[in-house]
């Protein structure tokens, strides 16, 4: 995989491109992999609609030797006149990324230097809100502050998240346990809670993912754990297990430590 011109070959990982966004689309153009052999994992948020998303894998397709992509929750965002909404989205996403060679979460995990590349789609299910509460409680909690998420409007009235990611969390669970050895788990919302002290506004984190997920980095023998969703990029360690977020974000999040940053992030490297 690698030459005397390019000694290693790198898996990179991004998420929460947001390419509707002018400043954001301009960032993504100038992505470019170091080896032409590097392998890039998108962890969701491209952008709302399925046109502009697959365009945007595509275009990283035809860099990088291979795309992974994980959905975030702004790829299932939908609206009453679209043709394909719900679970039918994610299937049109699915069906548009084999079309471009870009592997899903329905696809046979890969492997990348002797460790399987695990890409993951859990959804939320609202378990990780204020204890005590039921989910319709904390929904009007999360109301009464104004902090309510778009996926209240653009994901809910179209398909029952608890009951999808019920579904999901059962389907990855069986396809996890039958891997051997090494992994890296790829997934948008992040699959520990820790990461979430880190938010400023706590009602979020009712959809930020699944308490049912807490303990795969150890369960799964994760080399490490990718996710994005938070805007909030750095790497929480988690049970020995590092926990890195590798989002873009909003201009306004990124420009401040357009210096500083690490993106996309050099997740493992191959010699």
């Amino acid at each position: 995989m690698a030459d005397d011109e390019h000694p290693s070959t790198t898996l990179w990982a991004i998420s929460d491109l947001h390419v509707a966004v002018k400043a954001n689309k301009a960032v993504v153009e100038t992505l470019r992999p170091r080896n032409p052999a590097d392998w890039l994992i998108v962890a969701g948020d491209v952008a709302e609609r399925p046109e502009l998303v697959l365009k945007t894998l595509g275009e990283l397709a035809r860099r990088w030797a291979q795309v992974i992509w994980v959905p975030g929750n702004h790829e299932l965002f939908c609206r009453g006149a679209d043709a394909h909404v719900g679970e039918a989205r994610y299937d049109q996403l699915v069906d548009g990324c084999r079309r471009l060679g870009v592997l899903t979460p329905e696809d046979p995990y890969p492997e990348f230097g002797g460790v399987t590349i695990c890409p993951l789609f859990t959804l939320y299910d609202y378990s990780w809100r204020p204890a005590g509460t039921t989910i319709s409680e904390a929904l009007e909690i999360a109301n009464q502050s104004q902090v309510i998420m778009t996926d209240e409007f653009a994901i809910r009235p179209f398909v029952d998240p608890v009951l999808w990611c019920r579904r999901r969390l059962a389907y990855t669970v069986r396809r996890l346990a039958r891997v051997d050895g090494p992994t890296i788990l790829i997934n948008h919302w992040p699959l520990a809670r820790e990461p979430l002290s880190a938010v400023y506004y706590p009602e979020l984190s009712m959809w930020a993912g699944t308490r049912h997920t807490q303990d795969w980095g150890t369960r799964y023998q994760a080399r490490h754990v990718i996710y994005g969703h938070l805007h909030i990029p750095g790497t929480t360690v988690v049970d020995g297990v590092p926990h890195t977020e590798v989002s873009l974000g909003y201009p306004r999040e990124w420009q401040p430590r357009e210096g500083d940053r690490t993106w996309p992030y050099p997740v493992m490297e191959v010699r």
